[in-house]
């Protein structure tokens, strides 16, 4: 067949590398043996080498992808890893540094639920929390040697609050009822039936003849800490009570409420006295300066706000936490204040001027100051109590 036309055979590039028909004839068999043995190695080298190429082209394309692969991944873990050093709100210029401390001087193991709330004792040496679990425990606050069990709830437990000798303890559950106990031997003592709904806080009066309730059925109610008659329905917020505080002097009341105000009212007559309306979301906690000259509060909308409890003027705003603020607590010298939110820390601040002193790293839901102001308490959705230095 003749190839020599336009459509003749094309070769491919091996092929013709080792095609010995166009070699030319050779007299020698042995040497056109030895030639065809020549451009047939010849082809074979050619072939290794543009292989060659190819591997070590697949190679580098391979190691490209390793390195953008590596530098994504480190990118994506710089930004979902927290910072080592988060900004502080509110204070001068320069920036002082930011102590962080990551592990408590005392854990305490065996509430078996959420810790929703948590008090010290007068003299500082025993804590007493309530559970998502329905119970009361109070601990021994130097061994964290549980001392006694509190089971007369059937619901979850959401504030406790001790009497000023510390021989009682008063509860406030979902089960609608705040129970008072003797807190040597558990055994209850009264059982307040006043509200229709939750019972968010209470709180023990400083002379320790009264105790207050705030609810969600939205009073503040105030009854007989001895005998349990009520004494007082205040019905001033529209909607939940979460947080109520006593004035040191046993004659206000603040409450802050999910309608977003903190609300001054006479303790014997109800009569409303002094209205902040400083926040933008539900009010969760409220508490008295130990000198009763100001008042803090703190929010879901983050902030922790001060202000002045006898003008309503705000002093202050805390920003330094992300998520919502749960609680509040003084120093026994009304300097500090520790504040605990669901973004993850404690955080210690100057009552004054706003600045951080101290973050602790640590779910919170409660916290509270020792009476002798060396010792920060707080408890969260882990189910421990967490001990940390002051300084």
């Amino acid at each position: 067949m003749d190839n020599s036309g336009p459509f003749k055979e094309e070769k491919t590039e091996e092929e013709a590398e080792v095609d010995v028909s166009d070699l030319p004839e050779m007299s020698n068999a042995r040497g056109s043996r030895s030639l065809w043995l020549s451009r047939t190695f010849l082809g074979w080298q050619r072939s290794l080498k543009r292989r060659s190429w190819r591997l070590v082209s697949t190679l580098g394309t391979v190691v490209l992808v390793i390195a953008a692969l590596f530098v994504f991944l480190s990118s994506v873990y710089s930004l979902f890893t927290p910072p080592t050093n988060l900004p502080v709100h509110l204070s001068p210029t320069p920036t002082p540094r930011i102590i962080y401390r990551n592990h408590p001087e005392a854990l305490y193991r065996g509430q078996f639920g959420f810790v929703l709330n948590v008090a010290w004792s007068p003299d500082g040496t025993r804590l007493a929390s309530g559970s998502r679990n329905g119970t009361v425990q109070v601990w021994d606050a130097s061994t964290g040697k549980r001392l006694l069990i509190y089971r007369g709830h059937s619901n979850e437990v959401l504030g406790v609050a001790w009497s000023p000798d510390g021989t009682r303890i008063a509860s406030a559950s979902r089960d609608t009822t705040v129970q008072v106990w003797d807190a040597s031997t558990g055994k209850r003592l009264l059982t307040y039936r006043g509200h229709t709904n939750t019972v968010y806080s209470v709180a023990w009066s400083p002379d320790g003849t009264r105790i207050a309730s705030g609810s969600d059925d939205g009073t503040v109610q105030v009854w007989d800490a001895n005998t349990g008659r009520h004494l007082l329905t205040y019905r001033g917020h529209i909607g939940s009570v979460f947080a109520v505080a006593w004035s040191p002097e046993s004659t206000l009341i603040a409450s802050g409420s999910v309608d977003r105000m903190v609300q001054i009212w006479d303790a014997s007559t109800g009569e409303r006295l002094l209205t902040y309306r400083g926040h933008t979301d539900a009010v969760t906690t409220v508490m008295w300066s130990p000198d009763g000259t100001r008042i803090a509060s703190g929010s879901f909308d983050t902030t922790v706000q001060v202000w002045d409890a006898n003008t309503g003027k705000r002093l202050l705003t805390y920003r330094g936490h992300t998520n919502a603020v749960y609680s509040v607590a003084w120093s026994p010298d009304g300097t500090r204040i520790a504040s605990g939110s669901d973004d993850g820390t404690v955080q210690m601040w100057d009552a004054n001027t706003g600045k951080r002193l101290l973050t602790y790293r640590s779910e919170a839901i409660c916290v509270a100051w020792s009476p002798d102001g060396t010792r920060i308490v707080s408890g969260g959705i882990d189910g421990t109590l967490k001990v940390w230095q002051t300084v």
